[in-house]
């Protein structure tokens, strides 16, 4: 009786000691973090992040976080460090992912509403038990590299069977209703950058001097386990047949086009590019589709004066902006797709 009592003080003093000792690592707040080796690049790189001003404890979790799982991981990364098991960089793994989301929510609630209600936040059972699509194509760890960039294995480890007849079941069922689109499979917390000013601040600058984007805009590259910066990302040379496609000068594409991209012969609408050519080529895809939900609402009247050069409301013609069933894609549509037998000449507006 005296040794089980022992034993279960013991073992209380154990857990213990885990958030005593997060207590006092943190007090020396980021330097603490960047003695382990491991360590010291995130922390020089968040130094010079658009992040600098909040601290490691508001997306990393603190002693306070009362997900046990996070302590856990913590005391065996430290028994790892002690062994010299540790590798060169600490790595995210799914579940701190899943953690960061709310903690991203928190600072940035409109564009996490945004992206919650839209395409990219979509579900990883939606993807992988999709039957429709997995009875025509085969799983391959390739869907991955969009769908499940930060997964912590293969396709073989995360659904089965991996053949064209289900049923299908995933194997991690912890990951059923987690977004397989993640903020950081496009944004890098620690990307060097200026701090974000006052939003109400941005309408008394000049448009030209405007900020375009954020400069934490990056792809996760899941064979490198890191985030490869916009700039380094290429825009591909796209081909309409023979010809060459004008191209938008719009660097955030070049993002677009890691997952939204052509097959290697780089024709416009091959794999699951979606490059504009027609009317309206040379567009890019955030002059139409809103940044984090996709919509696509605002995009003719943005643009668009009440009626087209032919006398027609836009939003009303037959293109898959206002049907989604229509023979004439909103991405390739030309004005011959319309008028076979000439294009009439432009009408003069009467208002």
């Amino acid at each position: 009786m005296k040794a089980a009592a022992a034993a279960l003080l013991l073992g209380l003093a154990v857990l213990l000691m885990i958030p005593a000792a997060s207590f006092l690592y943190e007090a020396g707040g980021p330097d603490a973090c960047a003695r382990c080796h491991e360590m010291g690049a995130p922390v020089g790189e968040w130094r010079h992040s658009t992040h600098r001003g909040v601290p490691c404890s508001a997306c990393h979790g603190d002693a306070l976080t009362t997900n046990a799982r996070f302590h856990l991981t913590n005391a065996r990364r430290v028994v790892q460090h002690w062994r010299g098991e540790a590798g060169v960089r600490a790595q995210l793994g799914p579940a701190e992912i899943r953690a960061m989301l709310p903690r991203c929510q928190k600072c940035h609630q409109q564009e996490f509403a945004s992206w919650s209600n839209g395409p990219h936040a979509i579900a990883y059972r939606s993807i992988f038990l999709d039957e429709k699509h997995n009875a025509s194509r085969h799983l391959m760890d390739d869907c991955l590299r969009c769908h499940g960039m930060h997964f912590d294995g293969g396709v073989r480890d995360l659904v089965e069977p991996l053949s064209t007849k289900g049923p299908w079941r995933l194997r991690r069922a912890e990951l059923l209703d987690d977004p397989a689109i993640p903020c950081m499979s496009c944004h890098s917390i620690h990307r060097r950058g200026a701090l974000h000013e006052e939003r109400r601040l941005e309408a008394k600058i000049a448009g030209p001097r405007q900020e375009k984007f954020r400069p934490s805009l990056a792809f996760f590259d899941r064979r490198s386990m890191a985030p490869v910066d916009l700039a380094l990302l290429p825009m591909p040379a796209m081909s309409d047949g023979g010809r060459p496609v004008k191209m938008s000068p719009d660097p955030r594409q070049a993002l677009c086009y890691q997952c939204h991209a052509p097959l290697s012969t780089r024709q416009v609408f091959s794999g699951d590019d979606r490059t504009p050519v027609g009317v309206h080529e040379g567009i890019s895809c955030l002059g139409c589709h809103d940044k984090h939900r996709q919509t696509t609402r605002a995009s003719c009247s943005n643009c668009h004066p009440r009626l087209s050069n032919c006398g027609r409301d836009v939003e009303q013609m037959d293109t898959t902006f206002a049907n989604r069933s229509s023979k004439h894609n909103i991405h390739t549509v030309k004005c011959a797709d319309c008028h076979p037998k000439g294009i009439p000449a432009r009408r003069a507006r009467s208002d």
